[in-house]
């Protein structure tokens, strides 16, 4: 447990929604002192501070960052720059590309695994949704070497974990690996495109479910079908959910791209049973040919979460790292563009949680939260999501990972 006191004063909270008529034109703030204990906000005090403690030089304090879909463990990052090849165009291109270069890679995973936990630190992130290898090339060995880098970091950075059959389930014989992480101390089971890789929809989806219930575990599968069969997968699951509640809330369809490429009434439709099960979608926020359909999805109430997916690796380079960057993305993406839209982005960088409600009032930080924070050079979550602002200090339960102040 976190025994230590940290004092934040001077820090920027948002109040409320300033109106010019009836128009939401500006978010109201004010300066406070944040007094921390074990972990966990235990004061809040309006006003400026003479006390001893931090300074936060009235910069505003937002809800820290978490990246729910990335993967910290085969990462290029701290290694030479290195494109991507045009040469490998499909999954199992990249399959194949994987077997030859893990066992190099899992020689310095652990070191490089802590090299790009700390850039997400640097960008304001202090959680993360991470998919390590299970498969016969990597054995469990990229999941110990990520548990090695995790541990290393545990004062400063958390993460749940899934086991992620990236070469398939049955495509390269990781069924009983598979079954073998379900036992470990993770926290979801992953998949694969189970009709491009496995050959079919319903014996991976059902063994993923299975293991699941039998574990206590979540769902989280990688979806990248983009036609009738990615729909399918979809809906199998919806219904697999819908016969086990237990699962309502704990499943989720990462990438998800067939819902970009639906007609208006179809996605409206899926929406609403991806809301009524509550079958959550994990994107990376892409836009090259694929743009994801979640204002409809935000419309349903469908829990939307984002991450990075790839920093730089022989998937994409494109990650930067900083989730106010996918916040951003989103604005710009679906003209989001008032200071109430852009304040609402704000929860694709949170996982959720604004400082104001719908309503302007104020809902984050209370009394008894966790004391997961960050500062930022921004005067409103409008602005920080906007000018993707400077990150200038990071506080994880309670411990500050992160200073420039």
């Amino acid at each position: 447990m976190n025994n230590e006191k940290l004092v934040i004063k001077n820090v920027r909270l948002e109040t409320g929604f300033g109106y010019t008529g009836d128009e939401i034109t500006h978010t109201t703030t004010d300066l406070f002192t944040i007094t921390i204990l074990n972990g966990r906000i235990d004061s809040i005090e309006r006003g400026q501070s003479p006390a001893a403690g931090v300074d936060g030089k009235g910069y505003l304090l937002l809800p820290a960052f978490s990246d729910m879909h990335i993967h910290l463990d085969k990462t290029l990052y701290g290694l030479p720059w290195q494109a991507t090849s045009g040469k490998r165009r499909t999954v199992k291109d990249m399959i194949a590309y994987e077997q030859q270069i893990i066992p190099e890679l899992l020689k310095t995973s652990t070191d490089r695994a802590m090299q790009l936990i700390s850039l997400l630190q640097s960008y304001g992130t202090h959680y993360a949704r991470t998919h390590f290898n299970i498969d016969p090339t990597s054995g469990f060995d990229s999941l110990r070497h990520l548990e090695k880098a995790l541990e290393n970091k545990k004062s400063s950075f958390g993460a749940e974990l899934v086991a992620f059959p990236q070469h398939g389930i049955y495509y390269t014989k990781t069924e009983d690996l598979l079954k073998e992480a379900a036992k470990m101390d993770i926290d979801f089971i992953g998949g694969l495109d189970p009709y491009s890789i496995d050959g079919s929809i319903e014996k991976p989806m059902d063994l993923i479910v299975q293991l699941a219930l039998d574990n206590n575990k979540g769902i989280d599968i990688h979806l990248h079908e983009a036609g009738e069969s990615g729909i399918r997968t979809i809906e199998y699951l919806v219904d697999k959910v819908n016969e086990n509640p237990v699962l309502k809330g704990k499943a989720f369809v990462s990438h998800s791209f067939a819902l970009g490429h639906l007609s208006p009434s179809a996605t409206e439709a899926i929406a609403e049973k991806l809301a009524a099960a509550k079958v959550g979608i994990v994107s990376s926020i892409p836009f090259r040919g694929t743009i994801m359909p979640l204002p409809t999805l935000f419309k349903h109430g469908v829990e939307v979460l984002a991450g990075n997916d790839n920093v730089q690796d022989h998937w994409s380079t494109f990650g930067s790292g900083s989730m106010l960057q996918k916040a951003n993305l989103v604005a710009q993406l679906y003209g989001y563009a008032t200071e109430y839209d852009l304040s609402r982005c704000l929860k694709i960088a949170t996982r959720g949680i604004l400082p104001l409600d719908d309503e302007g009032k104020q809902q984050w930080p209370k009394e008894g939260d966790a004391a997961n924070l960050v500062l930022v050079d921004a005067g409103c979550s409008a602005e920080a999501v906007s000018r993707i602002s400077p990150v200038k200090s990071l506080v994880h339960e309670g411990r500050v990972a992160k200073v420039s102040i």
